[in-house]
């Protein structure tokens, strides 16, 4: 069957966020319902997205995707991903990640997402075992990921080009694209469950967010 071509346009960009002091890159990206956090090496920190104030930051290795389950953080730090209590900063299990690392992380369906930049792969991933349950090969290097009424989104970047992507979870077919402009990269990415996606900007030390495409209501 005869794949259909999917969507493109180009990503609008509401707000940008930053840079921040201490932060020279952006590795992951997730949000808890009140803030943003971002992953920055060696801490994760929180930025209240209505006035893009830094929050707070807990001093963990931060080095690639971040996810929140309603709970609990997890973060991507080499070859293990942390689960972090958001109150106290501690770290409270590791398991290992898939291949041995990483780019991008997302909780969706009880599971972790993990994307892998070089490897082209999304891998729904055990959150107590680290055990993969299932893998979506890609096209192009993945970096963030995130879910979003039961849509699957994950981040590209190579050289200067970045993207988004609407993928079908079972396929890997690519359904909308929302290209960033040259030289914006995306490090990180994740929903706020509505109308934007807030996507790291990789070595700007910058946060951005885009508007989500608008669903066209079903036929009747």
């Amino acid at each position: 069957m005869k794949q259909a071509t999917p969507a493109k346009q180009s990503a609008e960009i509401v707000r940008e966020y930053g840079p921040f002091a201490g932060v020279d890159k952006v590795n992951g990206v997730t949000y808890d319902g009140t803030h943003v956090w971002l992953a920055a090496g060696d801490k994760l920190i929180a930025i209240d997205p209505a006035s893009g104030d830094r929050v707070r930051a807990i001093d963990v290795a931060a080095h690639a995707g971040t996810a929140f389950d309603g709970r609990h953080l997890f973060q991507l730090a080499e070859e293990r991903i942390q689960k972090i209590d958001p109150a106290t900063g501690s770290v409270l299990s590791t398991i290992p990640a898939p291949a041995g690392g990483g780019s991008g992380l997302a909780w969706a369906e009880g599971t972790l997402w993990v994307g892998q930049h070089r490897n082209r792969r999304i891998h729904q991933v055990d959150p107590q075992t680290g055990a993969i349950l299932r893998t979506i090969e890609s096209n192009r290097f993945v970096t963030g990921v995130t879910w979003v009424d039961g849509e699957l989104w994950h981040g590209t970047w190579e050289g200067d080009e970045s993207e988004l992507r609407h993928i079908d979870p079972a396929t890997g077919e690519v359904l909308e694209q929302l290209h960033m402009p040259s030289g914006t990269a995306v490090s990180g990415l994740e929903s706020d469950g509505a109308d934007q996606f807030f996507c790291g900007g990789g070595g700007s030390g910058k946060l951005n967010a885009v508007r989500r495409p608008k669903r066209r209501a079903a036929a009747s």
